[in-house]
């Protein structure tokens, strides 16, 4: 009797380990099925969209495609030391008097024996404008996210509104932005300056409320229970939890706005972007070749400056965490 019940009972566990694996194979092959037809839909999309792109392009689209880097393979100075000539405004052995190689008349003039060569005045301009922009923003977005937190101010109007007005300003691309008020206030560093403003505003005030959401509430609960305003339970309970975060994304979105406000200087917004649009558009390689390099060296070194300052405000176990997980 007994060995006849543990033989039902080893057969019912096989039977239960085959239910089992029956279910997981199962799983497998329908995951599987997924997998290619989602693939097979990618394709489809892809071919649709190339075949767009070449009716778009005049039919020239594939027929071009081959000679894809015959731009760059002409687009060459002729001297690799053209570049650093154009780069801090020397005078170039190749000059004939023509703005290709003119490169002296562009230097700004601090005293009457000190100039700036022009690309690091330009780029000054467009670090200027990433910078205030970014100051601005970032401020508008700190006074909005708390009014768009569910754990602050509940589900009503308020949030809904709060939200809407963040989802509107960062719907159009700053380029769009810029060309707009480009239109309305004459080209300049200004426009500029409000377009990467407006879409900060937006961009930071999402990423914002949601760390405020995120908040340990204990705190919040405790200073209620005391009797503290809303003001006083922000100020004490909210922010210090969250004000890290908040200077991480800060400079994360500065490093965002550089390249941003280099973009809209190609549709009149000024700086280092409207002088490397002319650049190009002239066939002037060498000076397009120094503002690249130039470009290249500023986003690095911003990078580096943004993480050396997050380690040093938000402290180096936030860092050390990861590597040692990894």
């Amino acid at each position: 009797m007994a060995h006849s019940a543990g033989a039902d009972s080893l057969s019912g566990l096989q039977e239960g380990s085959r239910t089992i694996l029956d279910h997981y194979q199962s799983q497998v092959r329908t995951r599987r099925i997924y997998t290619v037809v989602s693939i097979v839909v990618f394709l489809i999309i892809l071919g649709a969209s190339l075949d767009f792109a070449n009716g778009a392009n005049s039919g020239k689209f594939f027929e071009r495609l081959p000679y894809f880097f015959d731009f760059m393979k002409s687009f060459v100075p002729d001297s690799p030391l053209e570049i650093f000539r154009a780069m801090f405004d020397l005078p170039s052995p190749f000059s004939d008097g023509s703005i290709k190689y003119d490169y002296t008349s562009d230097r700004v003039w601090i005293t009457d024996s000190f100039y700036i060569p022009n690309f690091f005045y330009q780029l000054a301009i467009t670090l200027n404008i990433a910078i205030v922009s970014t100051i601005l923003g970032a401020s508008g977005a700190f006074l909005l996210c708390f009014f768009a937190s569910t754990n602050l101010v509940g589900a009503g109007v308020t949030r809904w509104v709060v939200r809407r007005i963040m989802e509107i300003m960062r719907a159009f691309p700053e380029i769009v932005v810029a060309g707009l008020l480009a239109a309305i206030l004459s080209i300049g560093p200004i426009s500029a300056i409000i377009a990467v403003w407006v879409h900060t505003v937006g961009a930071l005030g999402k990423l914002f409320f949601e760390v405020v959401e995120n908040a340990d509430m204990k705190p919040d609960e405790g200073l209620r229970a005391a009797g503290a305003s809303w003001l006083e339970r922000v100020r004490f309970a909210i922010l210090p939890q969250v004000l890290p975060n908040f200077v991480s994304y800060t400079l994360l979105r500065t490093e965002i706005n550089v390249r941003a406000s280099t973009i809209i200087g190609a549709v009149g917004g000024g700086g280092i972007g409207e002088v490397f649009s002319l650049s190009i558009g002239r066939d002037h390689a060498a000076k397009t070749y120094a503002i690249i390099i130039l470009l290249l060296i500023t986003v690095i070194c911003v990078d580096q400056f943004s993480a050396w300052l997050r380690r040093r405000l938000i402290g180096k176990q936030s860092f050390e965490f990861g590597q040692g997980a990894a």
